[in-house]
């Protein structure tokens, strides 16, 4: 009876809940395993991408590997009619910055701006790292292929610019090569203030690091499991008082894990799961590996939303190794300990992700919410130009993700009758005239 009900929902709204969008299925059919397999073999063969490397040999060293990232993005843009604005975004830093900036250098970044119909200072980015290492962090001369670390997510955003720029969407698209990873975070801590600065509204950061091995150290291998770290809440503020409030409302109301963050790792689980079933995203409750950062923390750091995707099992004798053989183990971080298979579905899943986001509407702004003692759920929000209508969420206490939906329609208020608030957390999301969707919106107000 129960699935009876949801199905006359779906009818009288006019909207279907399983509704998908073929030109998904289009760009996960145009990532090239090929082109992939390519850029990484020569993001590789530049000897080393270190940070401190050499920057004036067109064949080695860091300074190559960025001007050839830039060449790429801008062969891209003349295959569009100039869609994407590229460009190299610089980030200074003094020797003494840290214990491995041992000498000056200039941190470039390699920006490419596929700009959005409708909302053109809204932003989607998709990062990889230009940089890599071997085992001593400060050591920028021995060879340091990188090739899975990072070369596979920088190809990986190359490969999304080459099929994305074939479309139009509303939102603006980020493509971006991120220089300094190893060295502290400094590329992303640069395009994080840059954004800042200029007002930039990001709608999140993808960020890649590590797509293309499926061999663990553990001994496991796995070809379709990937992980999502987020973190939980946002960490930006420094009002104290402001803290204080929010804590007092997520010990009574929830919310601990529902941070914006954590939304857009829902959001990239639930497009994973409804587009490519056979991929097994794994949400990880954390902001990256124990004890461990990437370039999504940086815009974590300013308020933004960022996440990072990446393999699932990880193999240390690859990473940041110098290259060598002991006991029969061949460390390093070489070429053909890359699973490009694997690189190319990494790839598509950040891909219909862009799509997804680049296509779909803002979110609402303010979520309300109330129900205290009522046999129902009653939310009410903002409403966001150019939506069509929304679409209410709701899950389990302890579940990871959304697993519960109703499409409401063009209104900002509607109660969930027969659902106790007490024992389910909500959101809000804006649906736009083409089925896509915003991300999800945690309740930021208590209506009494």
């Amino acid at each position: 009876m129960k699935y009876v009900f949801t199905l006359f929902c779906i009818v009288v709204s006019g909207y279907s809940l399983s509704q998908t969008d073929s030109k998904l299925y289009d760009i996960i059919d145009a990532v090239s395993e090929e082109r992939l397999r390519n850029d990484v073999k020569t993001l590789a063969d530049f000897g080393t991408r270190h940070t401190l490397s050499d920057t004036v040999s067109e064949t080695r060293g860091i300074g190559a590997a960025r001007r050839w990232i830039k060449r790429q993005f801008d062969l891209i843009s003349s295959d569009c009619n100039d869609c994407l604005e590229v460009s190299f975004q610089n980030n200074f830093f003094e020797k003494g910055t840290n214990q491995r900036i041992v000498k000056d250098v200039n941190v470039v970044n390699v920006v490419a701006i596929q700009r959005g119909t409708t909302y053109p200072n809204r932003y989607i980015i998709m990062s990889g790292d230009i940089d890599s290492r071997v085992s001593d962090p400060t050591d920028y001369t021995t060879d340091s292929p990188g090739a899975n670390d990072n070369a596979t997510g920088m190809a990986g955003a190359i490969e999304a610019a080459r099929i994305l720029s074939k479309y139009k969407f509303e939102n603006s698209i980020i493509y971006t090569g991120l220089s300094g990873e190893e060295q502290g975070l400094f590329g992303g801590q640069g395009l994080a203030k840059y954004a800042k600065d200029n007002n930039w509204e990001i709608i999140g950061v993808l960020n890649n690091d590590m797509i293309g091995n499926i061999t663990g150290v553990d001994g496991v291998i796995d070809n379709r499991t990937f992980r999502i770290f987020s973190e939980p809440i946002t960490t930006d503020i420094t009002d104290l008082q402001q803290l204080a409030r929010q804590a007092r409302g997520r010990r009574f109301y929830g919310g601990e894990v529902d941070g914006i963050s954590r939304q857009l790792a829902r959001y990239v689980h639930n497009t994973t799961k409804t587009y490519m079933p056979e991929m097994n995203p794994i949400m990880v409750y954390r902001l990256d590996r124990f004890g461990r950062g990437g370039h999504h923390r940086p815009f974590n750091d300013l308020g933004f939303a960022g996440i990072r995707i990446m393999e699932a099992h990880e193999n240390y004798t690859q990473q940041h190794q110098d290259i060598r053989t002991e006991n029969g183990i061949s460390y390093g971080d070489t070429f053909e300990h890359v699973n490009f298979p694997y690189c190319k579905k990494l790839t598509a899943v950040n891909a219909i992700n862009l799509a997804s986001l680049a296509s779909a509407p803002p979110a609402p702004k303010e979520v309300g919410i109330g129900g205290i003692v009522e046999a129902s759920a009653r939310l009410k929000w903002s409403p966001v130009e150019g939506a069509k209508g929304y679409k209410i969420y709701w899950r389990d206490t302890t579940s990871p993700t959304w697993d519960q939906s109703r499409y409401v329609g063009k209104v900002t208020e509607f109660t969930l009758e027969g659902i106790v608030i007490d024992n389910f957390l909500f959101g809000v999301a804006a649906v736009g005239e083409n089925g896509h969707e915003s991300v999800v919106v945690f309740p930021n107000q208590i209506m009494r």
